[in-house]
């Protein structure tokens, strides 16, 4: 996993040096906001994307970043670059550092780092077994679903682990209502009579940039997109699920609580079109591809 060198505000410090203090505030509270994103063949996929989605999450939770989004995207290239990595997984990170403790802790810095790893695909390339959790999906109301931060994955985490223990892949998530959400790090697709509907940010599915991918692959594939409330019986009964996200690619679901879905050919094509786009195979989407010198 370990490369050498993470960007920490301003400048790149060998991978063992890259330390915070054991007070900072973020440890304590969950006040940071992340993005993971992935290079292919010496180019970030939808690196502009991702660095949008950062500054909106760190403003809905209050979070000044103290870069500009050039800075941190000249920041990503040269992160990369550095580490001579071709492919990899990049880790953007900001959060509330070492200083006040206390609850609002508006004195304490914001710190920004940018790591980078190789990282084989999270979820693996085998069709997955899911369980509806237990556990609801956090609430809109209650936090903003809409920001990719890091205290709400505690939600992820203990649903994750839940359907680990019990033997499956992965967990669906429901919102308070009944209807899907996502699952633990990943956004969710059904296929059904040749319809590609998925869960809307509404739901408290995080408006995710790999399912934005996938909308738009299916529309140049002449294939009808929605977004729409699921319930779980629309995944008991779907033509094909599968689930997407930047960590994962597009990955083939088999069964939902026990129900075996059926292989569909959507999936695969889906696939192939995901492949093609962030590998640089097919010229319509090289505007997504973001590239970068290794050794500079």
């Amino acid at each position: 996993m370990q490369a050498e060198t993470i960007w920490m505000d301003g400048t790149l410090v060998p991978w063992e040096q890259a330390k915070v203090h054991v007070l900072s505030h973020a440890l304590h509270y969950g006040t940071a906001v992340l993005e993971g994103t992935r290079a292919y063949g010496s180019a970030v996929f939808r690196l502009d994307e991702h660095l949008e989605r950062l500054y909106r999450s760190a403003k809905m939770i209050g979070l000044a970043v103290p870069y500009t989004m050039g800075e941190l995207r000249a920041a990503t290239l040269e992160t990369v670059a550095a580490n001579g990595l071709e492919s990899c997984y990049i880790r953007h990170l900001v959060h509330r550092g070492y200083g006040e403790l206390g609850i609002a802790a508006r004195t304490s810095p914001v710190v920004v780092s940018i790591a980078a790893w190789e990282w084989g695909a999270l979820l693996g390339d085998r069709a997955l077994r899911l369980m509806t959790s237990s556990w609801r999906r956090n609430d809109p109301s209650t936090l903003p679903t809409a920001a990719k931060a890091t205290g709400p994955y505690l939600n992820s985490v203990i649903a994750k682990n839940e359907a680990l223990d019990a033997g499956y892949d992965e967990a669906v998530l429901l919102n308070a209502a009944g209807y899907v959400s996502e699952c633990t790090g990943t956004n969710i697709f059904v296929v059904r009579d040749g319809v590609l509907s998925t869960p809307p940010s509404s739901a408290g599915a995080l408006d995710g940039i790999t399912q934005d991918t996938v909308e738009q692959l299916a529309r140049d594939l002449g294939v009808p997109v929605t977004r729409r409330d699921l319930l779980r019986t629309d995944l008991y009964t779907a033509d094909e699920v599968f689930v997407c996200g930047s960590a994962s690619g597009i990955v083939a679901v088999e069964s939902v609580d026990g129900r075996e879905i059926g292989a569909g050919p959507l999936t695969g094509k889906l696939q192939d079109a995901y492949h093609a786009a962030v590998e640089g195979l097919d010229d319509r989407y090289h505007h997504w591809r973001t590239e970068y010198p290794l050794g500079a």
